[in-house]
């Protein structure tokens, strides 16, 4: 199995798009109404990262049937290291203040189509 680095070098030498992000997932480890409280800080954080250029996406996840809410979220962000990357998801007051608990890994989007309005994004 090739250490990550080796194949992104692999992915962008066959002309992929090699793109590299973080995926958050996030899952609620306070009572609801713990979160309620703390979710306009979190939004505010949101909108910060988001103007930073370095929020991609967040939202929330469905159960495995499609229909129900289940409480997990995934965050995408930019990032130049996984240093990085695990700062901004500790900084987030939702993890902060002990609303959710996280999980991050790198992720490289090799196919598809990356609208032009994202393409700075992947400028590091």
């Amino acid at each position: 199995m090739p250490k990550w680095n080796d194949y992104v070098e692999q992915s962008r030498a066959r002309g992929s798009l090699a793109a590299e992000f973080f995926v958050v997932r996030t899952r609620p480890i306070a009572p609801p109404d713990t979160m309620q409280d703390i979710l306009p800080r979190h939004l505010a954080y949101q909108l910060k990262m988001q103007d930073a250029h370095k929020l991609v996406f967040a939202g929330p996840l469905s159960d495995e049937s499609c229909e129900q809410m289940m409480g997990e979220g995934m965050i995408i962000y930019r990032a130049a290291s996984i240093e990085e990357a695990r700062a901004y998801a500790d900084a987030d007051p939702m993890h902060s203040e002990g609303g959710r608990s996280y999980t991050i890994r790198r992720w490289l989007i090799n196919e598809g189509h990356i609208p032009d309005e994202l393409k700075p994004l992947l400028d590091n």
